[in-house]
């Protein structure tokens, strides 16, 4: 160990996905996981600021395996309503021989495209024909080539995975197929609905090797509005798979405060003014304001902010 260098982990978004290792994101069927990967990847191709951060960053190139979804009648749509740069978005040719996570095409599309970011949804359609999911000898050797195969390329490699109907039992064995998957991967993922709240979802952190675990974060899929993002909230693992989840992000609560004060144009200093005095940040209540489609207005020598179909009016001295 001596003549081993110490190396700092680089992260696509820190804690949830690290660069070079293997991120697992799960789910009940229907439940958004396609939903949530296809948003993070339309705001890594864009290099826009992902849930809950500050800054952006360079955009990168994405590799996205689908074994269920169509290309283009379900994924492009899906990558054009959430704005993604579809000429930073590839795709593997399975048309004359299907993929698997053993596939030296895997490398080989990763150093052609410099792809930072590859996706196989979901992980039972990749493991090959003759390989049994549940059977630990059949599994460990895939998932530790994988394993080098993220480190060597510096790839973050992220598998979607379903759960099995083990109700009741602890997260860590609700994963579909063998426990080692689960041991293989760094970080894993949860997402699930919230009860009484048909169209939020959330994404809970259930296992992180090499960060604190990160705070639950809920999204949300209108028939009306489509995806938006709505911050933190304080579900945890098991409260989402008992179907106990609720969401109390400062997203949604500032939706809520923007909702009363909005009743007529208000001056953007006053409201920015309220946000801080709740304690909220200019990033989450841009945010707020993003999701109910809050616009801005010049009038004389001040900004305000209205809800559509309002008029502002100049109430300067």
């Amino acid at each position: 160990m001596s003549n081993v260098e110490i190396e700092d982990i680089k992260w696509v978004w820190y804690p949830y996905i690290p660069y070079g290792k293997i991120t697992v994101v799960q789910g009940d069927p229907g439940e958004g996981k396609t939903t949530f990967i296809l948003a993070l990847v339309a705001l890594l191709t864009k290099g826009e600021p992902l849930p809950e951060e500050e800054q952006g960053s360079e955009p990168i190139n994405v590799i996205y395996q689908t074994a269920e979804d169509g290309l283009g009648d379900t994924i492009k749509p899906r990558l054009l309503s959430v704005g993604a740069d579809c000429e930073r978005v590839m795709v593997i040719d399975e048309n004359e021989i299907g993929l698997t996570l053993s596939d030296k095409r895997l490398e080989q599309a990763i150093n052609q495209t410099n792809a930072k970011v590859i996706v196989l949804d979901p992980i039972q359609a990749y493991l090959g024909e003759n390989v049994d999911m549940h059977r630990a000898n059949e599994i460990r050797p895939i998932m530790k080539r994988l394993a080098l195969l993220a480190e060597r390329t510096g790839c973050a490699v992220i598998l979607v995975g379903h759960m099995n109907k083990m109700g009741g039992a602890k997260s860590a064995y609700r994963g579909l197929g063998s426990i080692d998957i689960r041991a293989a991967v760094r970080s894993v993922l949860v997402v699930g609905r919230v009860k009484d709240e048909p169209t939020l979802r959330i994404v809970a952190h259930d296992k992180s090797n090499l960060a604190p675990e990160g705070k639950s974060i809920a999204f949300e899929l209108s028939p009306e509005t489509g995806f938006s993002w709505k911050g933190y909230c304080e579900t945890t693992v098991d409260e989402l798979l008992c179907g106990n989840g609720t969401v109390k992000s400062k997203t949604t609560i500032m939706e809520d405060e923007l909702k009363i004060l909005l009743q007529e144009p208000v001056s953007a200093e006053e409201v920015k003014n309220r946000a801080s005095d709740m304690d909220i940040s200019l990033r989450t209540l841009m945010t707020a304001k993003r999701n109910l489609g809050v616009l801005s207005e010049k009038v004389g020598d001040k900004w305000f902010w209205k809800l559509p179909n309002q008029e502002c009016k100049d109430v300067s001295p």
